[in-house]
């Protein structure tokens, strides 16, 4: 059994993965305050929740995009566990041809969910990723990755509505019955909701065309089983589709 780690800006997913199944998942708060110490408290406290032996992992295995919770957390997980993390970044055998101006550059989260579509669906396909920020990438018929587009997150827009305009207030991402709203809550739901899912597909489309084939489409985050319903394309949403990645990439790593 490994401990699979995804570090976004906004939530920590931690995933127990046993002979690629995945056993349990739980969730904390991204805080950049934390010491290792503290954030070895959090998980302690979620294994003794959850009735799970810390010595019964093989390794673990992380991919962050916050660099100072990366140091933290690989720390905490070691002195938990008692061996180190394996990093998701530069070095790490993947199997996938990354295509775009600066291989190095590319962020771990991207790198594993593309990861994780190949093995599990197929190619060419296109992964969504809704989270703090929405992102959309291309990985071709010959499993190389090519890139893709990055938007502002869901919250980060209405969060931006709520706090920067003085009669708009902050809402629940729900999608509204119409798309030409009666009242101001569900027009900024109409706005968050629908039109993403407009733009979603919009995107797909463009997307499909400069490539020149018909993608599976794959998407996970905490939004997207709230934004792909309303999508005219039909969107596969995986909600373990990083901790499958994770696992894909640890047993191209393992000694």
């Amino acid at each position: 059994m490994i401990l699979a780690i995804d570090a976004g800006n906004s939530s920590i997913t931690f995933g127990t993965v046993e002979g690629g199944q995945i056993r349990g998942v739980f969730r904390i708060h991204t805080d950049l305050s934390y010491t290792p110490e503290e954030y070895g408290i959090k998980l302690k406290q979620l294994m003794d929740f959850y009735e799970i032996d810390v010595h019964g992992f093989e390794g673990a295995i992380l991919s962050s995009v916050v660099p100072p919770v990366t140091r933290a957390l690989s720390t905490a997980v070691k002195n938990l566990i008692g061996t180190e993390c394996m990093l998701v970044g530069p070095g790490i055998k993947t199997g996938m041809n990354v295509r775009i101006d600066d291989p190095g550059t590319l962020a771990a989260d991207l790198a594993v969910g593309s990861i994780a579509a190949i093995s599990c669906y197929g190619t060419p396909a296109i992964v969504i990723e809704m989270g703090t920020a929405t992102t959309m990438v291309v990985v071709d018929e010959k499993a190389c990755y090519r890139g893709g587009a990055i938007m502002p997150g869901i919250r980060l827009g209405l969060k931006a509505l709520a706090s920067d305009t003085s009669l708009l207030p902050e809402i629940s991402i729900t999608a509204p019955k119409k798309v030409i709203a009666t009242n101001t809550v569900d027009a900024m739901r109409s706005g968050a909701v629908l039109a993403t899912a407009a733009m979603i597909d919009g995107m797909i489309e463009r997307m499909e065309t400069e490539l020149g084939k018909r993608c599976s489409i794959i998407a996970t985050g905490e939004l997207a089983g709230a934004i792909a319903p309303c999508c005219k394309r039909s969107i596969t949403v995986d909600d373990d589709l990083i901790l499958k990645g994770l696992w894909t990439i640890w047993e191209k790593n393992r000694k």
